[in-house]
């Protein structure tokens, strides 16, 4: 048997898709454990889902009772003393391979794509079921409740866009955000002084215009379609309910400093010269405008207290690393509403 076959054939595994399937891999681990090897202890209340690959496993508990697992056999296909806190105590009988899944992030999973199977029928006329399916296995998909995923596939208006078209003009007010389903697009800003500097291109996938609707400022740069294209947009109101609110975390100062203190470190979002005239003690400038450029320099694994002046552009940069996997909190009020801020 294949080792896709042998992961088809556990489950709930096999109710997956394949593309979250893969994901799911890309996050699980699988181990090697010599005979005699301890894989969890009766009374254990872990979040791992432990699935036999190969070998044997001896299932014993506290009462006497006992029973063996022996890989390929249909009880083999199924998470090892699954219930929690665990009813048993297993040992490898012989050399295993085994697969630990985290519990947690494989119910959301199968959560997710099992309702987004179900949508994606809903709206298979009007959107492409695969591009569907890439897109909410996106970083920022993975924070949001399945309701919202299934009312923004409702809310997303779909418009076809020519190369050259000027989707967003710098200095105009937020109307919508979007998604980019096909073609790319190239993001501009003009200085004072009239000269234009390209910051970014954005493919398939990615999205833009989030900027001026979560800072409620004009626009602060253009965006053309460099290609013919495809694109979705969702109306202010729709973005603030389905994806604001849920990916936006706020923190007062004191659930801040505890944050710090536990790790975080303190990202600030204003520019270089605000920084310079005064920033809280330890915190790293990021500026809001270098933020899609730079936040390759970010560590994924550590947490984040974003902040600015009142909260808004800070705001924007929490849902801008919120879209590329990160945990990011936003100091509410920003240091206007910090009463006594540490200066560096």
């Amino acid at each position: 048997m294949s080792e896709q076959e042998l992961l088809r054939s556990l489950i709930p595994l096999n109710s997956l898709s394949d593309s979250a399937l893969r994901e799911l891999m890309s996050k699980a681990v699988v181990e090697q454990l010599a005979a005699k090897s301890e894989l969890f202890r009766q009374g254990d209340r872990d979040h791992d889902a432990i699935f036999l690959l190969r070998g044997e496993v001896s299932l014993t508990a506290d009462d006497g009772a006992r029973r063996r697992v022996v890989s390929g056999s249909d009880e083999a296909r199924y998470a090892l003393a699954q219930l929690k806190p665990r009813q048993y105590t297993g040992v490898a009988a012989t050399e295993v391979t085994v697969l630990r899944v985290d519990s947690d992030l494989l119910d959301r999973m199968l959560t997710r794509d099992q309702t987004i199977g179900y949508e994606v029928m809903e709206f298979e006329g009007a959107v492409d079921p695969e591009w569907l399916r890439r897109m909410v296995q996106l970083p920022v998909f993975e924070r949001l409740p399945v309701e919202n995923i299934n009312a923004l596939l409702a809310r997303l208006e779909s418009i076809d866009a020519k190369a050259g078209q000027v989707i967003i003009r710098q200095g105009d007010s937020g109307d919508y955000y979007y998604a980019i389903k096909s073609g790319s697009v190239s993001v501009s800003r003009k200085s004072g002084a009239g000269k234009v500097v390209v910051l970014n291109e954005l493919q398939e996938g990615e999205g833009f215009g989030e900027e001026a609707l979560l800072s409620e400022e004009p626009r602060n740069a253009t965006v053309v379609m460099k290609t013919d294209g495809v694109l979705l947009r969702l109306a202010p109101a729709d973005f603030d309910e389905l994806l604001k609110e849920p990916l936006v975390s706020w923190v007062t100062e004191p659930e801040a400093r505890r944050l710090v203190q536990a790790g975080a470190d303190l990202l600030d979002v204003r520019t270089e010269d605000e920084h310079r005239q005064g920033a809280v003690k330890g915190s790293r400038n990021l500026p809001l405008y270098l933020l899609r450029m730079k936040a390759a320099t970010l560590d994924p694994a550590r947490k984040y207290v974003a902040y600015c002046q009142t909260g808004r552009r800070s705001c924007a940069a929490a849902f801008l690393l919120a879209q590329r996997g990160f945990d990011v909190a936003v100091l509410r009020g920003g240091l206007d509403g910090v009463q006594k801020p540490s200066r560096a």
